[in-house]
């Protein structure tokens, strides 16, 4: 038996996809390891509706265990939310081997006890800043090797450009090669003596969430210029990440290998319903009137789309469409002058006597967060989110301006259950929610800054919802 282990991760990666590319004779590694390997299928469950599945990897830890639901913290103080990094131990610390971790998401190094290596550098959703054990291993890497060199494609918005697409892909396809390369050389000859060698693979999530178009003939964006450039390219990332699979394993012969997804990918059935019209749909309910009004929205003749135009931004097209959001959602905007002074003094002040906390990620981009100023004023509303609607009830005891009763509570979830699965999908007709998962009211009151009161499970790519 091996003393040695290699972990490589793939997030993002689809078995559908590359099952279709190894009959084709496209992955010949990947087939190759399959043929020789005992494969078992992973089944997530709930969990993956955190989106934290890198965390419970790092970390060991179910959400339950770490009572962390979602990487989005609400402020029951400020009404505020702020997409946080990971504050918990990676597994590594509990084991009797020597390791080393190259880019896995989620995973604080300078928690991780005498654990080797280099995170935070080109990972999707690193939940970590770049950091790494020694401390002058991630200069050494980015001396030999350069900065990560798809930083602008980690999180594309290229559909209504086939030039940017085309980009995309190869950007993509080249960082894996750059990542194999820096992988050989930490496991091969910077640090050699390890015997659990981690490295995790994030370019496949980055090409899946922009590049689908092109491999699914029943996608909306199938007819667009930019549908063949985006096979193209998801066929390149796929077969880069076949040849590091096949490069590290030939390099390192005697470590046994162990290659794994978390969870693969699928239609994105959340963010349009999550981030926008849910929110929207909890303002009119208190309000009676819109906050989104669409201004400016346009329907292409030929694809029945609204079209940006093709190099703009995507914050610019949300601000175009549905006006200016808050200049900030993260603080009172009065206070910013005072905090951004303060801020300064701490660093320069005190900065060695105060311990690093979790990396924070302003939400002020997602259309959810434009909300916040009204919600003191609400009696429920929609939090930021990046999978199912998550429903916050403005509770007394709990949130500063709580205004709904304890008493009042399984009613005030009983009336928007009702107006929630009275709503259609205006373009089928279908109902556009699947489950309502509730929390249980004797909890209510103890609810964690991650947690929701409802959670709405979304049936279905509703791009529009309706209510009697």
């Amino acid at each position: 038996m091996s003393e040695r282990l290699l972990v490589i991760g793939l997030d993002g990666y689809d078995p559908a996809i590359a099952s279709a590319l190894m009959r084709a004779g496209a992955l010949p590694q990947l087939c190759a390891l399959q043929a020789r390997s005992a494969i078992v299928t992973l089944d997530h469950g709930d969990a993956r509706r955190t989106g934290l599945a890198w965390e419970h990897f790092a970390t060991g830890l179910a959400p339950e265990a770490a009572s962390r639901f979602s990487a989005v913290d609400f402020d029951v103080d400020r009404y505020t939310c702020v997409q946080r990094g990971t504050t918990l131990t990676p597994f590594t610390v509990g084991l009797d081997a020597r390791a080393v971790v190259f880019d896995a998401p989620y995973f604080d190094l300078k928690k991780a006890g005498r654990t080797q290596g280099i995170v935070g550098w080109g990972a999707h959703d690193p939940g970590v800043p770049l950091q790494s054990n020694p401390r002058g291993l991630s200069a050494q890497l980015q001396a030999r090797f350069g900065p990560y060199p798809a930083q602008r494609w980690i999180y594309g918005h290229t559909w209504p450009s086939a030039a940017r697409t085309r980009e995309m892909g190869h950007r993509l396809a080249q960082a894996v090669d750059v990542r194999a390369a820096a992988a050989e050389w930490l496991l091969n000859e910077r640090i050699t003596d390890w015997t659990l060698g981690i490295v995790v693979v994030s370019e496949l999530h980055s090409a899946v969430e922009a590049l689908y178009h092109g491999l699914d003939p029943d996608h909306p964006l199938a007819e667009l210029p930019s549908a063949a450039p985006a096979r193209d390219g998801m066929h390149a990332v796929y077969a880069a990440t076949d040849a590091l699979v096949g490069r590290l394993t030939q390099r390192m012969p005697d470590a046994a290998v162990l290659v794994f997804s978390m969870h693969g990918m699928g239609p994105n059935e959340s963010d349009v319903t999550s981030m926008a019209l849910l929110p929207e749909l909890l303002y009119r309910m208190c309000f009676g009137e819109p906050l989104l009004h669409g201004v400016g929205l346009g329907v292409d003749v030929a694809t029945g789309l609204v079209m940006p135009p093709e190099n703009e931004a995507w914050t610019d097209s949300m601000r175009r469409y549905f006006g200016q959001p808050p200049a900030s959602t993260d603080r009172p905007q009065a206070l910013g002058a005072l905090w951004r002074g303060g801020r300064r003094l701490l660093r320069r002040g005190i900065r060695r006597w105060v311990p690093p906390g979790p990396t924070t990620n302003s939400l002020s981009w997602m259309p959810a967060a434009w909300y916040a100023p009204h919600w003191p004023r609400m009696r429920a509303f929609a939090l930021p989110s990046f999978y199912d609607g998550q429903i916050r009830i403005n509770l007394k005891g709990r949130e500063r301006s709580g205004c709904v009763a304890m008493q009042d509570y399984a009613n005030t979830l009983d009336e928007i259950e009702r107006i929630l699965t009275a709503c259609i999908d205006p373009a089928t007709g279908e109902r556009v929610v699947r489950e309502l998962i509730r929390t249980d009211a004797c909890s209510a009151a103890t609810l964690g800054p991650t947690q929701a009161d409802m959670t709405v499970v979304w049936a279905g790519t509703a791009a529009a919802i309706e209510h009697p």
